[in-house]
């Protein structure tokens, strides 16, 4: 990837945004730019959109700039208003556009404004580098309510809008750090409420074969994506007892090969594995087809099952080898239609 341009994150605009702020509450000229210190010791130079003096507070903004990351929140303003509070604390609030957490589970409580600890670190000390006085800063983002709809954040419990998030205060592109830390919070989201038998599944298809199929509360089925390993492995760390893998085999049977991202830039196909699995199961090589899909299409219904039930179970069983038996997993299979194809392991946690 080298060539690509990285980006700052949501956190490091808002710090920016505070910092501005800050400034011209303090009665100093709207900067144009300012200097912002990220976690990792580094300082960012970022350009300021505004900065206007309000009747009891001042206000800035800065724009997010992802780089070459195809990140949601490219181009997004990030809208700080400060004003002074008593005491010594700095204090914050979402303003337009930005969520607050309303379940447990997360780095940040209920009823607190979805700003990560990180960026409410980088905030803090933005801010402190202008003025020890107490401060309440305001985060918005305009729109902000609208791109949630499209992030993680409504599984999450984060209502209202988007989250400032951020470890390092930079994106790299196409890095799956920012998903990762959604999944993470997705778990811990659905610990906190009580789920000890979680449902992965790769996206909306296997969402809807789930809700189908099982009685499932709303923080329990979790979509992975392309993250298996990291999510097999954080499932794991949370001393669950169990999980079901449920998808497509085009997606699940990477995972019998050794294939925990299944990206398809990053994994191979899934056909040989399941071609491999036809000749044991069925006796008898199957018909060429571009797609898993069209190859389980391909046969009737009752060699479906005869094919999709030992293919379950190799799925099962490099789950289970890789987590080194610290947790029991099943499989359910699923066709692009959210109809069930075979199964391995013990439903009945999920039924």
């Amino acid at each position: 990837m080298s060539g690509l341009v990285t980006g700052w994150t949501t956190g490091t605009c808002a710090a920016a945004a505070a910092k501005a702020a800050a400034l011209v509450l303090c009665g100093e000229t709207p900067p144009l730019e300012v200097a912002v210190s990220l976690p990792r010791a580094h300082r960012a130079i970022i350009p300021i959109l505004y900065g206007k003096r309000l009747a009891d507070s001042a206000e800035a903004a800065a724009r997010k700039d992802a780089g070459d990351d195809p990140d949601i929140t490219h181009g997004a303003v990030l809208v700080a208003s400060v004003r002074w509070t008593p005491g010594g604390k700095i204090t914050f609030a979402a303003g337009e556009g930005v969520g607050t957490v309303t379940k447990p589970g997360l780095s940040v409580p209920p009823g607190q404004p979805a700003i990560n600890p990180a960026p409410r670190q980088m905030i803090h000390d933005a801010i402190r580098e202008v003025t020890d006085r107490g401060v309440q800063v305001t985060i918005s983002i305009p729109g902000g309510r609208e791109l949630a709809e499209k992030t993680f954040n409504p599984r999450l419990g984060i209502v209202g809008g988007l989250s400032i998030l951020g470890t390092t205060g930079i994106v790299r592109p196409f890095s799956s750090e920012a998903l990762r830390e959604s999944l993470r919070s997705a778990l811990s989201v659905a610990v906190a409420c009580g789920v000890r038998s979680p449902v992965f599944v790769p996206g909306h298809l296997g969402e809807r074969a789930a809700r189908n199929r099982f009685r499932l509360a709303v923080e329990q089925v979790i979509e992975v994506s392309n993250e298996w390993g990291f999510m097999v492995d954080a499932a794991v760390e949370a001393r669950l007892p169990r999980l079901l893998a449920l998808g497509h085999p085009g997606k699940l049977a990477k995972l019998a090969a050794g294939e925990w991202d299944t990206h398809s830039s990053r994994s191979g196909s899934a056909l040989p594995v399941v071609l491999a699995a036809a000749r044991e199961a069925l006796g008898r090589a199957l018909p060429e087809s571009p797609t898993v899909e069209g190859l389980f299409k391909g046969l009737p219904p009752d060699e479906r099952q005869r094919l999709a039930d030992p293919l379950a179970r190799r799925i099962r069983e490099a789950i289970v080898q890789r987590v080194r038996g610290r947790l029991e997993a099943s499989v359910v299979l699923v066709g692009m239609q959210a109809d069930g194809l075979g199964s391995a392991g013990d439903l009945s946690p999920w039924q």
